[in-house]
């Protein structure tokens, strides 16, 4: 509809144009239509015949502008007139432009196997990815043999703390390992321990159901009591505002109140520990 195109027409024909004009009506299928279409916009309707599409490009044909036979043939006359005007050394090669990659989808990409998702956990303190493993960045080697001088203690501290540790809190690692070590059949691990294994369970499920039992009252009292005396000892408190401090907080404190072992009838184990701290440790504030 409308009759824009042919002051198109008109300008070619007079010369205002001078440049090469493609151009292409589209709706050229109406004339298969018993009655009227409209395509597109408001007004695109056709009420006379030199309205109509292929009036259009017929007469925008006749006026010298470059109409192609149907709409899939557009790029062909595109192409045709760039040869032209080439040939005639009116333009030049164009130099395309690089075009820029567009990201595939992940999920699509995934699919095809062209990418692979990132693995979830990254370990931080022992590394297998190159020639030799390492632990916390020190090779293996360099802490395993007896030639290296290097005790399990040292390679705790690379695996627990990920770092290397003076020689005086290696040899307290050793000391604690060696000192806490259960020395009975009474408490409850291993007490879960014997009836999962009397049950016919394998020896790592018997291992699970000890260590399960692993808590505040058996155990975790070691933990909990370092936790909260640390805590007092970094607050300034005094005892008697610490007792004050775990009554309010409903807790009971870890460490203290075992049936057998007190002030007055110490525990080895206890003293052992108390004694290498205070000759090989550089301070002993929380003891102290």
């Amino acid at each position: 509809g409308g009759r824009e195109e042919y002051k198109v027409i008109e300008a070619v024909k007079s010369g205002k144009i001078t440049k090469p004009v493609i151009g292409w009506c589209i709706g050229t299928i109406a004339q298969h239509f018993s009655s009227g279409v409209q395509f597109g916009h408001a007004g695109a309707s056709a009420n006379a015949d030199e309205e109509t599409a292929v009036a259009k490009n017929q007469a925008m044909r006749e006026a010298g502008i470059h109409v192609p036979d149907s709409f899939n043939d557009l790029p062909h006359v595109i192409k045709g007139v760039y040869e032209e005007l080439k040939g005639k050394g009116i333009i030049k090669d164009i130099e395309e432009p690089e075009v820029p990659s567009v990201p595939e989808d992940y999920a699509k990409a995934l699919k095809a196997g062209k990418i692979r998702k990132p693995k979830n956990f990254v370990c931080t303190i022992s590394d297998d990815r190159g020639e030799e493993a390492t632990y916390a960045g020190y090779p293996i080697s360099s802490v395993a043999t007896p030639d290296t001088g290097k005790t399990i203690g040292d390679v705790i501290s690379l695996l627990w703390f990920k770092k290397v540790y003076p020689r005086w809190a290696v040899d307290f690692i050793e000391t604690v390992i060696k000192t806490v070590a259960d020395h009975g059949p009474a408490v409850s691990g291993a007490h879960n321990a014997k009836v999962t294994a009397r049950a016919g369970k394998s020896v790592v499920e018997s291992l699970v159901t000890g260590l399960l039992t692993i808590g505040p009252r058996f155990g975790g009292a070691i933990d909990g009591a370092a936790y909260y005396f640390k805590y007092a000892h970094d607050n300034n408190m005094s005892p008697a505002e610490f007792i004050n401090y775990m009554k309010k907080q409903g807790i009971p404190i870890p460490g203290i109140g075992h049936r057998i072992k007190s002030v007055r009838n110490p525990d080895k184990r206890v003293e052992g520990l108390k004694k290498f701290a205070a000759e090989h440790f550089p301070a002993t504030p929380l003891l102290e």
